[in-house]
């Protein structure tokens, strides 16, 4: 946020540590872990019309379905997570109660898959080591205050900030091969948003996780749309040129 000046313009809120089943044991409405995060997203989609992006686990969504359940009628998720149909997944496999009570609930739902090493996931959408050398640099904003980075070091531009991110992302994975090379995962879904063209959709009854499989209910009425098969070479060329010309938002909450 700093990196693009908006620190403090808009709010940067923590959500839930533990997981959902932890936190529904002796749910207290008015106190429970996460509770700040849970009530600003209750408290703006009863404002204005709000799309929700989770790139994480979805314990946060789940707290606030069950909180309050007509948040099911204010708004749609959007989801990066799950390998569906097989199993596995960061995001999904870090609160898998959270996931089913979601995908069991009414909420407007759409899947992002992930697919680790399959051509059909967000996975496969993934930038070179040598790609972001060459390109990222001075790339972004110039941030007014710069900002101390994870691995040391000061930078005033993501573009900056994200080579070095790079170089030190491959002291901790295995790659195979002289091409390193890492998915931008969460991007890939901001992205179709931009452009729905480039990734394709369908809809299907939702499944649920039991004992770390999918389960289908092709007689669930409940339906979900699944995202797949996007355009890598679209995507990363949109993600080039609005860093090389970033143009500041509006900070509606609703844009």
């Amino acid at each position: 946020m700093q990196l693009c000046n908006l620190k403090d313009a808009v709010p940067l809120l923590k959500g839930s540590e533990k997981n959902f089943e932890e936190i529904s044991k002796e749910f207290d409405p008015e106190a429970f872990d996460g509770q700040e995060g849970v009530d600003f997203i209750l408290e703006t989609t009863k404002k204005d019309s709000v799309l929700i992006v989770a790139v994480g686990k979805l314990t946060n969504i789940a707290l606030a379905l069950k909180k309050d359940p007509s948040f099911a009628d204010r708004t749609k998720v959007v989801w990066l997570g799950s390998n569906y149909p097989e199993p596995g997944e960061y995001n999904q496999d870090n609160d898998t109660i959270a996931m089913n009570y979601v995908l069991n609930s009414k909420i407007p739902f759409e899947m992002f898959t992930v697919r680790y090493g399959k051509p059909s996931g967000t996975d496969a959408v993934s930038v070179t080591k040598s790609e972001v050398n060459q390109k990222m640099p001075g790339l972004g904003p110039v941030a007014s205050e710069p900002i101390e980075g994870r691995h040391g070091g000061s930078f005033s531009t993501f573009g900056d900030y994200s080579v070095n991110l790079f170089e030190h992302i491959f002291d901790h994975i295995d790659h195979q091969g002289s091409q390193q090379s890492r998915p931008l995962f969460d991007m890939v879904a901001l992205a179709i948003l931009k452009n729905p063209s480039w990734g394709s959709t369908q809809e299907i009854p939702a499944p649920i996780l039991i004992d770390n499989q999918w389960v289908e209910r092709p007689q669930n009425q409940r339906k979900i749309t699944l995202w797949e098969n996007f355009e890598k070479e679209p995507i990363l060329t949109d993600f080039y040129s609005t860093l090389e010309r970033p143009v500041p938002i509006s900070l509606h909450p609703s844009n």
